[in-house]
């Protein structure tokens, strides 16, 4: 029997390009916004945690939510696809917990 959870945990990954028309610091103004308000929602729990990869231009993040809704619906709202949304790319990967998983083989198998 797996464990009931009203959250689920989301891995995303954020690819972030930016145009001819942009200048570094131009994205780094837009980043910073994002940097902030990624950095809230860890403190609001929301956010698992954060990594930035090195020498990319790309952020690993670790998400709780309710739903795919929402996770949805923050997405769009983050400051830098307000801004600049055509040049991020986003993968989202559902998580299961492992421990749940394990209880499930172990079911499978009697």
């Amino acid at each position: 029997m797996t464990r009931s959870n009203p959250t689920m945990l989301y891995l995303l990954d954020f690819q972030v390009e930016y145009g001819p028309d942009m200048t570094q610091k131009d994205l780094f103004s837009v980043w910073s916004k994002e940097a902030e308000a990624a950095l809230n929602a860890k403190k609001a729990g929301v956010v698992v945690d954060l990594w930035k990869c090195v020498g990319e231009r790309r952020v690993i993040a670790i998400v709780n939510v309710e739903s795919p809704d929402i996770l949805d619906q923050i997405l769009f709202s983050l400051p830098i696809m307000k801004a600049m949304g055509q040049y991020v790319n986003v993968k989202v990967t559902s998580l299961r917990r492992y421990e749940d998983f394990a209880n499930d083989v172990n079911q499978w198998l009697t």
